[in-house]
């Protein structure tokens, strides 16, 4: 197929079979030019064929031959009939690439979210310790142990009060499967088929309310597991000793508060005393 330039007549446009008018045929000729050019350039050298820049030879006469010059005449023309050619797939190309262009429109949200602050009801509180482990529930109806939730288990002190209560949420949903204060009368004991788990009672309130709750705990390796241990029972002695020093202030105020009573008391007496003579000398002073 010969090169169609733009003085061609129309009837042998027709003939080819392109029925596109001026302004479609110059813009389509345009991008193909410029995916032509950006072939030209991205190419080898040794690739670029008769489009490759001539370098002078040394020893060469500095002035073209007639044949060169027809032919650097003749190469524009036969480049841009050959870019009308071009197939449609460049031409798409093309446009996606002017898409793909940044405009710089900023877009602002349709609905603007506030931050709302989560409280978990641990703010107050110090993290004591923080382990992974798996818990199991003793159900006594079925009498057997079931699944509470994979997560962490935490120790945590409150900063006031300095109580001490052991927590621990499921991993994916964060819901609450233990949830209990370490007592002086928490005690742990090895569990009697695996050393890497551990066994205690407890009054729990981790479903709203109080229940007497049999847990079994179970960790990674034997040296979280004793830790654990350690630190449960660590907890609940120094518990044990506030405890009983509480009782002990207690006992105390209770002893104040009764000599305080008696103290009173006799100085209530000691008054009655002290104002009966004196209503007699008034009587004796009447008759």
């Amino acid at each position: 197929m010969s090169a169609i330039g733009p003085a061609e007549p129309a009837r042998e446009r027709a003939r080819l079979g392109f029925s596109f008018t001026r302004p479609v045929m110059d813009s389509i000729t345009h991008l193909n030019r410029r995916s032509a050019n950006r072939r030209h350039k991205a190419a080898p050298p040794h690739r670029r064929g008769r489009h490759a820049q001539q370098q002078p030879v040394a020893g060469a006469s500095a002035t073209p031959s007639p044949t060169a010059t027809a032919a650097a005449t003749t190469a524009p023309n036969a480049m841009a009939d050959t870019a009308e050619h071009r197939p449609a797939e460049e031409e798409e190309e093309a446009a996606a690439a002017g898409e793909d262009e940044d405009t710089g429109a900023q877009v602002a949200p349709i609905v603007k979210l506030e931050e709302v602050a989560v409280t978990t009801g641990e703010e107050d509180e110090d993290v004591l310790l923080d382990m992974k482990a798996k818990l199991y529930r003793f159900d006594k109806d079925g009498n057997q142990w079931k699944e509470r939730g994979t997560g962490t288990v935490k120790l945590l002190k409150h900063k006031e009060n300095s109580k001490v209560r052991l927590v621990m949420r499921q991993a994916k949903t964060l819901k609450i499967c233990a949830n209990h204060l370490v007592v002086a009368t928490t005690k742990m004991q090895e569990h009697a088929g695996s050393d890497k788990s551990c066994v205690w009672h407890a009054l729990d309130f981790a479903d709203g309310e109080l229940k007497e709750e049999m847990f079994a705990i179970r960790f990674g390796s034997v040296d979280n597991c004793k830790k654990f241990k350690d630190t449960v029972e660590e907890i609940a002695e120094q518990q044990g000793k506030n405890e009983e020093k509480d009782s002990e202030e207690a006992s105390s105020a209770a002893e104040l508060v009764e000599k305080l009573t008696v103290t009173e008391a006799k100085k209530e007496e000691t008054v009655e005393k002290e104002e009966s003579p004196a209503a007699d000398d008034k009587k004796d002073v009447k008759e």
